[in-house]
């Protein structure tokens, strides 16, 4: 009996061994007879075509597959205007499709929240998309994964590539969770919804426990508790850094116990954490200490200092490294930790001045009073002091008034009298203040030493800061400097600048030398800020 030898197998076989070894095999395929011979290679390529063609048309069916489980709940948030949709699927994908556009991955995480802020749905068809986004850029994954909702976490069910939905609290800060009754008191949450602190990976278990403290800060220490004494000490530092969401003098105990850590690094954590609970016996310390240090001379025309003379163990247990880690001297070190960790009420209720009247007194030393070699190391620790302690008042008085331009014939404006980093102070200050003071900055020394202060600003810009910028950035075009010299800064405009300022922008455009450097860079500053304006009118912004 012959049997018959599948093509496919004997076309494979003479691919194998090659045309030049092995003529090509008769088939019997329909249409075999017109493939023309004369080259065989070419030959073997039409038949195989033939073959697979012939394979597939004849393929069964394969049997179907069970339905995966319950099918998805239901999501009552109304769903994204078609607009909005559409837009969503270009900024998935990164392309605009016509036009010259800032990198619209920079796009997305700014649609996202205003979305989610909208309680609006994606359609469905566009969640595994969000969700393959979410995937690769961790920083989408709060925004994208509540957004998602419960199709979402239904299909990463499914798909083990998106089971970090499972683990990825759906509402951190409750903007997308639907509204719901208040419930009544009940019992302690069971230990699964726990699961990502108890099995994800490090950022999950972060992510975790800071959300749990905003909702619930005494349940998120409790679960740090059980679990602290088996973490690795790099962990245990993030996971302090946790704690600051919700901090009170209830988690004094056990950041006190923190202080006799093993990781120096932990102990210094804890330290700072409670140096900014005004009422903690470590804050006390530091504040007898610091009065130790500084002192009104007697007159009331100045300060006298007096730094530490040593390092006791008392004071490493509270935080204070010995040996300087920057390279200062060790009495300078000691002094400007000891002066951060005090609560600034310290200095009014011992001096009875005002912080701005503090700050302008002459600072002595207390054997020479005529040096002042400390001054700056006071200001640069009371700067400190205000950022970590979040005071607006002290904050305000290190940064002083916004800068003015000079008088005529004065020469240049003086630069902010703050030491240390003025964008850490202004961040303490409100967001109208912090916008007001970095457009004046703006106005009188220009986008050189912006960057920062732009950056602590929130974002998008008011339009008063918006215009600033896009005065000083008209400057810049007409000094003859470069854009990449202001790259930092202008990267930074194409996600913040106020939509508004984009006709002014393309006027600038407009005016540049044609296809010049700042003319491409203002053509494409205007047609982000067109995008964004229609980004944020679609979901109704």
């Amino acid at each position: 009996m012959t049997t018959t030898q599948d093509p496919w197998e004997t076309l494979h076989t003479t691919a194998l061994l090659g045309t030049d070894r092995r003529p090509l095999p008769a088939t019997g395929l329909p249409l075999a007879d017109s493939v023309d011979g004369s080259d065989p290679a070419t030959a073997l390529l039409e038949l195989a075509a033939l073959a697979a063609v012939r394979r597939r048309a004849g393929a069964l069916p394969v049997p179907a597959a069970e339905p995966p489980g319950p099918a998805a709940p239901e999501d009552g948030r109304p769903e994204l205007p078609a607009a909005a949709a559409r837009r969503l699927a270009v900024l998935l994908t990164g392309r605009a499709g016509g036009g010259t556009l800032a990198n619209l991955a920079e796009l997305l995480p700014q649609w996202l929240d205003a979305a989610r802020a909208r309680g609006l749905r994606p359609p469905a068809a566009l969640i595994p998309g969000l969700l393959d986004a979410a995937r690769a850029r961790s920083e989408l994954r709060p925004d994208a994964v509540a957004l998602a909702g419960p199709l979402g976490r239904w299909l990463a069910e499914q798909n083990p590539d998106w089971r970090f939905v499972l683990r990825t609290p759906a509402a951190p800060d409750g903007l997308a969770a639907p509204a719901t009754p208040a419930a009544p008191a009940a019992p302690q949450e069971p230990a699964e919804d726990h699961q990502p602190w108890h099995e994800g990976l490090f950022a999950e278990r972060v992510a975790h426990l800071t959300v749990l403290r905003r909702r619930d800060p005494a349940a998120g220490l409790e679960l740090l508790r059980g679990t602290w004494a088996t973490e690795r000490a790099e962990d245990r530092l993030l996971f302090l850094d946790a704690l600051q969401d919700g901090l009170s003098i209830a988690d004094e105990p056990f950041l006190e116990a923190a202080l006799g850590d093993r990781s120096k690094n932990v102990r210094a954590t804890a330290a700072e954490l409670l140096s900014t609970l005004p009422g903690s016996a470590l804050a006390t310390r530091m504040a007898e200490r610091a009065r130790t240090s500084v002192r009104l001379a007697e007159a009331g025309t100045h300060l006298l200092v007096a730094p530490p003379a040593e390092c006791d163990a008392a004071m490493q247990r509270d935080g204070v490294a010995p040996k300087s880690p920057t390279g200062r001297g060790e009495r300078a070190w000691w002094f400007g930790e000891v002066v951060a960790a005090a609560p600034l009420a310290t200095w009014p209720e011992s001096t009875g001045l005002t912080p701005e009247r503090l700050i302008a007194l002459r600072v002595g030393d207390s054997i020479d009073e005529t040096s002042s070699s400390w001054a700056d190391d006071l200001r640069e620790a009371w700067a400190r002091a205000a950022v970590r302690q979040q005071d607006a008042e002290w904050a305000r008085a290190l940064l002083g008034p916004a800068p003015t331009p000079p008088a005529r014939g004065s020469g240049r404006a003086r630069a902010p009298r703050a030491t240390g980093a003025p964008a850490k102070l202004l961040a303490v200050l409100p967001a109208e203040e912090r916008a007001a003071w970095t457009a004046a900055f703006i106005e009188v020394h220009g986008l050189g030493e912006a960057f920062q202060l732009l950056g602590a600003c929130t974002a998008p810009w008011t339009p008063p800061l918006s215009t600033a910028v896009v005065t000083a950035l008209a400057r810049a075009a007409a000094s003859g400097a470069y854009p990449w010299s202001h790259s930092g800064v202008l990267s930074m405009t194409e996600r913040a600048l106020a939509p508004e300022t984009a006709a002014s922008v393309e006027e600038l455009a407009a005016g540049a030398t044609p296809d010049s450097a700042w003319s491409e860079t203002f053509a494409r500053l205007a047609g982000t800020l067109r995008f964004r304006a229609a980004m944020l009118a679609e979901l109704g912004a």
